[in-house]
């Protein structure tokens, strides 16, 4: 879009919703850094606000970071919201405020795409990707800003090339109030996971950004202050092999040109370990961390799911492929699957230990709109449509209550602070040595990034080696990296083991959801107007 002038000057106000506390936003981390207040910048809304006209006033607000005002709302003409399930009940709470303004609101992004019945009260629907739903919805404001007599769908038919994607307006985010920047390479994957509604929303056959376009990003990133590490938000970082290929050459070439001041983590299925063109590239661009989801050590599970795949490589000879690479894994686990017996947890503990992952996303089975999981439970009649307070809208096989005290039991058992450093030491000692070293570049040893360490440091001293009820472990863990001058693995090790730690206790004793992908829908409904 971005055209100037035939669509008259507005201001629109783009807002995303708080997340509820979660294993992956990792909020018990923050008090531990330098100012961090949220997790990634979303890059949906980000993308928007960067294609609206360019003479348009936009003002964008992460209520991660701060909750939009009054004056944010009496200065608005028209706003934007965008988000995932989990923030459905925050979504329709920030329609509810603006209309006190008598402000339109359109809802986009992959929940409303996936059910916009859960978005009554909204004035507008964006349903589907960027494209000519998005262009419809610039002309209505651009003609009347004010809301319409009645709710408004606009579906996309047309979506816009990925290579004519603006770069996102990061500069209108608080960069350096994140704990990750983020970046979109592709969008969409091959497989076809029951459980997984990414085919279903964005296609099987990835879409993907041009190399050139991606290094630009980078850049903006790092002038808008981004420090530390990068995440590719792929769905599938080789869901188009070719395409990976292509653009790691780039990423090296930018790596050297900056002096590799980040590091790169993203998600890929397990098979990318029978890759090793690809695995050498992405250590030579310095790919550190790679989520892949296991989902199950179970072979009957993996193929009752679809995803077999993961068994192209024994899945411990994959993960020690990985670490030969310089890559520590992070897992996606699911309990409740319909292959689950009495014994699973106690497997899955015996995995966890085997494999030496520190983080494991130990999720509990839901089932998403557009996906083949919720089409064969609703023809099984075991899809709990009208929530009844379950912490999961699946009808399992074994009984509920012991499915969510297994989880709640492997959940405490993981992470232990004893346990979890454990494999924290095997990541040290026998991955990151794998990874590429490169020397310090000029900003590294800079002020602001020996600062922001010192200021790290003493957090973690203070809170965790004096405040904390894990000292023993803390220190023991602590002074053998002082002693082989390991600040770097220390830091980053305590950030992610203080909120695993953290959280595992609150969802042990009962206190968080059992599955991140969908909030309990009593709890999310927000009663329409």
């Amino acid at each position: 879009m971005r055209g100037v002038g035939q669509y008259g000057i507005r201001r629109i106000l783009c807002v995303f919703p708080r997340y509820t506390s979660s294993f992956g936003t990792f909020e018990h981390a923050y008090p531990l850094t330098d100012g961090v207040q949220a997790f990634m910048p979303p890059q949906g809304l980000l993308v928007i606000a960067a294609y609206l006209p360019a003479d348009w006033k936009v003002r964008f607000i992460d209520e991660n970071i701060r909750p939009a005002t009054d004056e944010d709302f009496a200065w608005a003409e028209a706003v934007l919201v965008s988000g995932m399930h989990i923030q459905r009940q925050q979504m329709n709470e920030i329609c509810r405020r603006a209309h006190v303004f008598g402000l339109s609101v359109a809802v986009g992004g992959p929940s409303v795409s996936a059910c916009p019945d859960y978005y009554p009260s909204f004035d507008y629907l964006h349903v589907g990707e960027l494209g000519d739903a998005t262009d419809e919805l610039i002309a209505r404001l651009a003609r009347d800003p004010s809301r319409p007599d009645r709710q408004v769908v606009l579906k996309t038919a047309d979506r816009l090339d990925m290579t004519k994607f603006p770069i996102p307006a990061y500069e209108l985010a608080d960069i350096k109030h994140y704990f990750l920047g983020s970046i979109q390479y592709s969008s969409g994957c091959p497989y076809q996971c029951e459980f997984c509604d990414i085919p279903g929303l964005y296609g099987r056959n990835p879409r993907l950004k041009s190399p050139e376009q991606i290094t630009r990003e980078l850049d903006k990133l790092l002038e808008c202050g981004i420090a530390g590490s990068v995440y590719f938000v792929d769905d599938n970082f080789i869901g188009n092999r070719k395409a990976a290929l292509d653009l790691l050459p780039h990423l090296i070439e930018w790596q050297k040109k900056t002096g590799f001041v980040l590091r790169f983590s993203c998600e890929a299925t397990l098979n990318i370990a029978k890759r090793p063109e690809i695995l050498e590239k992405m250590r030579e661009a310095f790919f550190a961390t790679i989520f892949c989801g296991i989902e199950t050590p179970d072979p009957d599970a993996l193929h009752a799911m679809k995803k077999d795949h993961n068994m192209m490589v024994p899945i411990m000879e994959a993960i020690q492929t990985l670490n030969s690479y310089g890559m520590e894994v992070v897992s996606g686990i699911i309990l409740g699957l319909d292959t689950d017996k009495p014994e699973t947890g106690k497997h899955l503990m015996t995995f966890i230990e085997e494999t030496k992952i520190p983080l494991l996303t130990i999720n509990l089975l839901q089932a998403l709109p557009q996906t083949p999981l919720w089409d064969r439970l609703k023809r099984e009649g075991r899809l709990i449509e009208n929530d009844d307070g379950r912490d999961s809208n699946v009808d399992f096989v074994l009984p509920y209550d012991d499915v969510v005290r297994t989880w709640r039991s492997c959940m405490g058992a993981a992470y232990q602070p004893d346990k979890l450093l454990a494999r924290f030491e095997y990541q040290i000692t026998h991955t990151y040595p794998n990874r590429l070293h490169p020397p310090r570049s000029r900003e590294q040893m800079s002020w602001r990034y020996i600062r922001m360490g010192l200021v790290m440091l003493r957090n973690i001293f203070w809170k965790v080696g004096v405040l904390g009820d894990y000292k023993r472990v803390f220190w023991k863990f602590a002074l053998r990296r002082l002693a082989r001058g390991e600040l770097e693995y220390l830091i980053s090790s305590i950030m992610v083991a203080q909120h695993l730690i953290m959280f595992s206790r609150d969802a042990s004793g009962g206190h968080t959801n059992a599955s991140y992908y969908s909030l309990k829908l009593h709890e999310a409904s927000v009663p329409a107007e």
